[in-house]
């Protein structure tokens, strides 16, 4: 696969925007901050809880609808597409497509009140920049380049995926390209995320997660006082889990996130539980510390064991233990030649922008792990106190962030058609 000058990237780039297709798409991005604004305030009224993103995904499937993408389609996973073909292919071509999306999901309840408050430029709502920012800035790259008649090499597919964000497991991307008949195509895949306009996520940061459980007989805490007790058990599991060391590089954590378990306070529970996360840049770290959690589980578990035999107060029965994955994010890298990095900077130079490139845990980790150029960028603008009821979104300077991430779509389908 050939791979990208710095200079050929930037030539690429500028002759892109010197296109009055172009210059029509970047128009209509001046010409409608309120439109924007008005879907993004929209959007968010509309609950989209892990496992309950269907409504919200129905009303992006419209706006595909009203932008005049063809090809609209919600999958098997919830995920709802949307493309604008390439000229002179038809649709059913299998050639490359380039694909950008952003996640649908929030990580608020479906009981969260969701009323936004839009003070001038400024959104507030629970999710209103994660990732209301993303989808209508997704909407009006679609709008932009659509109403433009802007002319494409190779397929552009958009989409509004589920399940990024915690339990999620990043279910919408797994879909993608596991069971999509996009799978294998995608030549190239932007993420939008958020807010911002001169930083780039170009290492996926790895996570694991699990729930752990103990279960025993339980019993009364005095008249059944011997019996092996699952808290007892798991606490001292965790404790153990807690002191294992962590490498400064790569960067390495272990948080014990939620534990709970027990009936009342004078009673031997006959169950605890609690779930775990590991995260590190390193796929290694990741491995060893998952051996860790089941050493520290399995020693736990036998030596309170062994303690109520030796006391011979384990007649009413024995601990045992279980496992569960509930989260695995893959960790990876853009590489430093990639085409893709190279034309991000190339996009970055021509608008006079500093590219920051940052490590984080996005829907990009998923097509990073299986070497697909990709990248997880803001959709403009500002925001803050993200996953909060206070979360709140900014539109000042949103069109440069979009501006920057259409050059990037429209460099990158240059590109591949050109492989």
């Amino acid at each position: 696969m050939a791979v990208l000058t710095h200079n050929s990237a930037f030539s690429r780039v500028t002759a892109l925007a010197a296109r009055r297709s172009v210059h029509a798409a970047f128009a209509w991005l001046h010409l409608n901050p309120k439109r924007i604004m008005d879907w993004q305030t929209e959007l968010v009224k509309i609950p989209a809880p892990l496992n309950g993103e269907l409504a919200r995904g129905e009303w992006i499937g419209r706006r595909f609808a009203e932008a005049g993408l063809s090809q609209i389609e919600t999958d098997a996973a919830g995920n709802v597409f949307g493309v604008i073909d390439a000229a002179d292919l038809p649709p059913e071509s299998s050639g490359p497509v380039v694909v950008v999306s952003a996640h649908l999901d929030t990580v608020f309840p479906p009981e969260t009140r969701l009323e936004p408050v839009l003070e001038g430029e400024r959104l507030f709502a629970p999710g209103a920049c994660d990732n209301g920012a993303g989808l209508a800035g997704m909407l009006a790259i679609a709008f932009a380049l659509a109403e433009a008649k802007t002319s494409l090499p190779v397929p552009l597919v958009f989409m509004g995926n589920v399940g990024e964000e915690g339990e999620g497991d990043l279910k919408g991307m797994r879909h993608l390209y596991r069971e999509s008949r996009l799978a294998g195509r995608i030549a190239a895949h932007i993420v939008m995320d958020g807010a911002g306009a001169e930083s780039a996520v170009t290492q996926a940061l790895g996570s694991r997660r699990f729930h752990v459980s103990v279960r025993g007989p339980g019993g009364h805490s005095f008249t059944d006082a011997g019996t092996p007790n699952p808290i007892t058990a798991l606490a001292t599991a965790l404790a153990a889990l807690a002191e294992t060391a962590l490498p400064e590089e790569p960067r390495t954590t272990l948080s014990l996130g939620t534990i709970r378990g027990g009936t009342s306070v004078n009673s031997i529970p006959e169950s605890a539980e609690a779930t775990i996360d590991f995260r590190s840049t390193s796929v290694d770290e990741l491995v060893r510390l998952e051996v860790a959690l089941h050493r520290a589980m399995e020693d736990a578990v036998d030596h309170w064991n062994r303690k109520a035999k030796a006391a011979g107060t384990d007649g009413r029965g024995r601990l045992d233990f279980t496992i569960g994955k509930i989260g695995d994010r893959p960790a990876a890298k853009l590489a430093e030649d990639s085409e893709l990095l190279e034309t991000l900077r190339a996009v970055d130079r021509h608008l006079g922008l500093q590219t920051e490139l940052r490590l984080g845990s996005t829907d990009a980790n998923l097509p990073l792990s299986l070497g697909v150029p990709s990248l997880s960028i803001g959709a403009g603008g500002d925001g803050g106190d993200a996953h909060t009821l206070a979360e709140w979104y900014s539109a000042k300077d949103r069109e440069l962030g979009l501006r920057r991430v259409l050059l990037l779509l429209l460099a990158m389908a240059e590109w591949c058609h050109e492989q």
